[in-house]
């Protein structure tokens, strides 16, 4: 039996984002969030450039089918993850860091229910199952046992930081949808790579454009900030190519509830960077939430080689 190309690709993104928002992190002592932000964007571009100029070289494509459909899509998706890595800045401002990520991971869920009852697109049930396990193990992860019970998740429910992470949820579900739309404008016979690297250059570059011009009127001594500490960005921003190109890819190839709900190993691979690198100990709630998240994505991926 064939594995579905996208399977490994989307592990690869997941990969790839879990180590981004690790050095990512660790900017948080020189830049502000927006600038922290900013600087996945900004030097993402120059590997944008060289990964589509070498899939340019590559394949030798005879028309890429550009249009303003497909420009607006992208800006759309662009502002989009924009506004979510917002409104999960806003969450964490709240002093409930943990909430809003619990809350933020909702993303997969809401793109199934998105996807179904909006835009009626048909998935395979025991992918449903397997996205909704692999979030309950997240929110396991993600959530105090002293705040695991009905009460306390109701409560936990109405507090901004709750909300602003459900918005962070929705904004990230719309960016996987709106450049999956985009995916399809390109010309049929592009191949996906291809098609994803020309997404990611034009995405990327429409961020850029909108975050800079952002903090060039707002925070302009950040954005200077920004390119003095390009030793430790220019890593953080490879990263987020490498990351957003397997993500693109794996958009182009089936349904974006299907990507992110199996991307939710990226939570596993975060667990993973703290106890081998941070030498940080698993806890048994842990390894239990560990295997719901393994346990779901296993059985999205079982789900699509039936």
């Amino acid at each position: 039996m064939d594995l579905p190309a996208w399977i490994p690709i989307t592990v690869a993104a997941a990969l790839f984002q879990a180590w981004r928002t690790a050095l990512q992190a660790n900017l948080r002592h020189d830049l502000s969030a927006s600038g922290a932000a900013f600087v996945r964007y900004l030097y993402a571009l120059p590997l944008d450039l060289l990964l589509l100029g070498m899939a340019w070289w590559f394949f030798q494509p005879s028309a890429w089918g550009l249009s303003p459909e497909l420009i607006l899509l992208c800006l759309a998706g662009g502002i989009s993850q924009i506004f979510g890595t917002f409104f999960l800045i806003s969450a964490f401002g709240h002093r409930n860091f943990v909430v809003g990520t619990a809350y933020a991971k909702t993303e997969a869920v809401q793109l199934i229910l998105i996807s179904v009852l909006i835009f009626g697109i048909s998935l395979p049930p025991l992918a449903i199952v397997g996205a909704v396990g692999a979030m309950v193990g997240v929110l396991w992860l993600s959530i105090p046992v002293e705040r695991l019970t009905l009460g306390s998740w109701l409560r936990a429910s109405g507090q901004p930081a709750a909300l602003f992470g459900l918005g962070a949820g929705l904004s990230f579900a719309l960016t996987a949808l709106f450049l999956r739309e985009a995916s399809l404008t390109l010309d049929a016979q592009l191949p996906v790579l291809f098609k994803a690297l020309l997404i990611l250059l034009i995405t990327n570059s429409l961020q850029t454009v909108v975050q800079g011009g952002y903090m060039a009127r707002f925070e302009r001594p950040q954005l200077r900030q920004c390119l003095i500490v390009w030793r430790r960005a220019a890593p953080v921003g490879a990263l987020s190519a490498l990351g957003s190109a397997a993500w693109f890819t794996g958009f182009a190839l089936t349904q974006v509830a299907l990507v992110r709900g199996l991307g939710q190993i990226e939570v596993v691979f975060t667990l993973l960077f703290g106890h081998f690198f941070l030498r940080e100990h698993f806890q048994r709630r842990e390894v239990f939430g560990l295997i719901l998240v393994a346990a779901g994505v296993l059985v999205i991926a079982l789900a699509s080689l039936a």
